[in-house]
């Protein structure tokens, strides 16, 4: 496993697991939850923020949110 902010562009993975922190709870209200398939759309020139889409939709999330995702990356 992976951590979401370790992906590239254009690359897909699955959510796994979230590291313990307040944060988990907001980032499953936002559609990142254990099972959900993401994709990396955008990353901004310095690396923050980085734009994913999850359950349909686009999110931007800060560098230091999405090192709390760990995922596994999947062959698209």
């Amino acid at each position: 496993m992976i951590k979401l902010s370790s992906l590239t562009i254009g690359k897909s993975a699955v959510i796994r697991e979230f590291e313990k922190s307040d944060l988990h709870i907001k980032l499953m209200e936002m559609g990142c939850v254990p099972g959900e398939t993401v994709k990396v759309e955008k990353i901004a020139p310095l690396g923050d923020p980085i734009c994913i889409i999850v359950a349909g939709y686009n999110l931007s999330l800060r560098k230091t949110e999405a090192d709390h995702i760990w995922v596994e990356e999947v062959a698209v």
